[in-house]
Order: C-alpha cells, then sequence, then structure tokens
C-alpha cells in the first residue's frame, strides 16, 4: 500500500453487531460507529447500510484518496479469499464474496480475514501482547472465537480456517449448538449465548430454589441479567458463573497444552463479568494441566477497549 495514504477502515463483523473504524497510520481510532450485522437477508444490503454510515466518516477524514484500504475481520473469513464462508453466526448462507463487494461499492482494496484473528492480529500490534510471539486470543461474545500466534504469526491452515477453538467438542454428546447442528462445542457453553442455555438450564433443574433470575422471562434473559444478579449474590447466577467458568478452563488447558503459549487473552462481551468468570476458569484452567505446564501462561483480559482489538487488527490488515 502506499505510504502517502494517511488512513485505514477496520471493520469487525460480529454475530450481533458491526463496529467499524476510521484508523490512523499510527493505529488510533480517530473515529467508530456500529450497526447491526443480521437486520439484512443479503450481504448487498447489508453493505448499502454500512456504506451508509462508513462515507461520511471516510469524508470527514479527507476522502478515499486520504485511505489505504480496508480491513474486514468476519466469522469464518477466508483470508485467502476474501470470503465469509459457511459463518454459523450469519444471517447469509453459503459462501459470501465479501471483500469483492466491498471493495466494489467503496473503490478501496479490501482485505478480509476471520473476525478473531483479526483481533489476535490487533493484540500483537497495540495491545497486551506487543512484546509476545507465542499467545491466544479468545473472543467471548454471541460466540467464541479464537485466534492462535506461534512463532509471531497467526495461524491459518492451509486454506484459512484454523484456530475454530471455538466449534472443538469439550462435552462428547453434550449441549446442541443450535447454528451447527454439533453436540457439546465450546461456543455452545462460553458464549454469551451458551451463559443464557446454562441459566435456562439450571432455572429448569431447581424449581424450589429462588432466584432474582426468574423475575426475567425467557425472552429477556440474557448473560447480562446473570451477571446482574450474581453481583447481587445471587446463588444460582454465580453457580452460572462457576460453570461458565469450569468449561472454559479445561478448554483453555486443552489449548495450552497444544501450543505452550505465552499468554491466553480474553475479550468481548462476556469479559465484563471480571473475576466471576476469570477466577473460576483460571482455577480449572491449572487443575487440568500437565506440572510442565502450570503457573506458566498468563490469562489475562484484553487490554485494548471491547470493540478496538478487531477493529485495529481488521486495519492492520491495509498496513501488511
Amino acid at each position: 500500500m502506499a505510504t502517502t495514504k494517511k488512513f485505514a477502515v477496520g471493520i469487525d463483523i460480529g454475530g450481533t453487531t458491526t463496529k467499524f473504524g476510521i484508523v490512523n497510520s499510527t493505529g488510533e481510532i480517530v473515529e467508530q460507529d456500529r450497526i447491526p450485522s443480521n437486520e439484512h437477508d443479503i450481504a448487498e444490503d447489508f453493505i448499502e447500510d454500512l456504506h451508509k454510515k462508513l462515507m461520511p466518516m471516510i469524508e470527514r477524514s479527507g476522502g478515499i484518496q486520504q485511505f489505504a484500504g480496508i480491513g474486514i475481520g468476519a466469522p469464518n473469513g477466508n483470508i485467502y479469499t476474501g470470503t465469509i464462508e459457511y459463518a454459523p453466526n450469519l444471517k447469509w448462507k453459503g459462501i459470501i464474496p465479501l471483500a469483492e463487494l466491498t471493495h466494489k461499492k467503496f473503490g478501496l482494496p479490501t482485505r478480509l480475514t476471520n473476525d478473531a484473528n483479526a483481533a489476535a492480529m490487533g493484540e500483537m500490534m497495540y495491545g497486551a501482547c506487543k512484546d509476545m510471539k507465542h499467545f491466544i486470543t479468545i473472543t467471548l461474545g454471541t460466540g467464541v472465537g479464537s485466534g492462535i500466534v506461534i512463532d509471531g504469526k497467526i495461524v491459518v491452515g492451509h486454506d484459512g480456517f484454523a484456530g475454530e477453538l471455538g466449534h472443538t467438542i469439550i462435552r462428547p454428546g453434550g449441549r446442541l449448538h443450535k447454528s451447527t447442528g454439533m453436540r457439546g462445542s465450546l461456543e455452545s457453553y462460553a458464549s454469551a449465548t451458551g451463559v443464557r442455555e446454562t441459566a435456562i438450564e439450571m432455572l429448569t433443574k431447581h424449581p424450589e430454589e429462588p432466584s432474582l433470575l426468574r423475575n426475567y422471562s425467557i425472552n429477556d434473559l440474557t448473560s447480562e441479567s446473570v451477571y446482574e444478579c450474581a453481583m447481587q449474590g445471587d446463588s444460582i447466577a454465580n453457580s452460572i458463573f462457576e460453570f461458565t467458568g469450569q468449561i472454559l478452563g479445561e478448554s483453555l488447558a486443552n489449548f495450552i497444552m497444544f501450543s505452550s503459549p505465552e499468554a491466553i487473552v480474553l475479550f468481548g462481551g462476556l469479559t465484563k463479568a471480571g473475576n466471576l468468570l476469570l477466577n473460576p476458569t483460571r482455577r480449572h484452567m491449572e487443575m487440568n494441566l500437565l506440572p510442565i505446564f502450570q503457573n506458566k501462561v498468563k490469562l489475562v483480559f484484553s487490554e485494548l477497549k471491547e470493540a478496538d482489538a478487531a477493529i485495529l487488527g481488521a486495519s492492520a490488515l491495509v498496513w501488511e
């Protein structure tokens, strides 16, 4: 890319919300906004809405002539082809040539990668892992994403899809993941959606036990509801985070014994639960490690703002 360009666009497409920002060449997000990810049945309509919001931001930064390009992080994004392929958490099905469609709409060079890999790139360039060559990022949002960095390089595999740790099976024959049809995957337990499912299961399993969670209808029950009730000392709500931390910690132990990272960085909406989630996760992670791996791996929350890591990482695709 031409070094005279001052800005890049970083776009993070999540299962619920798409966040995007204008990023300067020193890695500062100068302006950002968001739109819903799943209001349109076809990607072209989504890009039209994105264009309406993003173009005024581009114009305020001097117009497209000041931009090196657009970087996109998306579920099941393929860095080799620029396509989103069979993303279970998005409304658009099949193979979507999103980089090509975005390039045609905006007239800017566009690169796309997996959303969690974009977040890992953001952590490596601007966040908690600036001086690390071996780490894993785990996104805990609507789904569970992951980015694996070994020897300073993001692992993408031969086809661009390596590192889907959220879809590894941690409870064989366990909870059904409605989008994939798989049973017992990490995502079905440790995502915000999974926390909600656990809440419903525990409330049903213990019908006589009082809980603040019973004040919510099934439709209104969310991971945030669980957090708010846990902070008020609700027993079932605290048990939900203990269970979620157990599942996540066991999974992280497996991942550590695979790649021996220096750190695992957690980010995404679910990390707002803080120590309610972190403490049981760390405890169960260490309990399930061989002695040679114990007490070596930092388990931390991202130092970047929730949306920033993925926006920054996506924009970094442009400067490569």
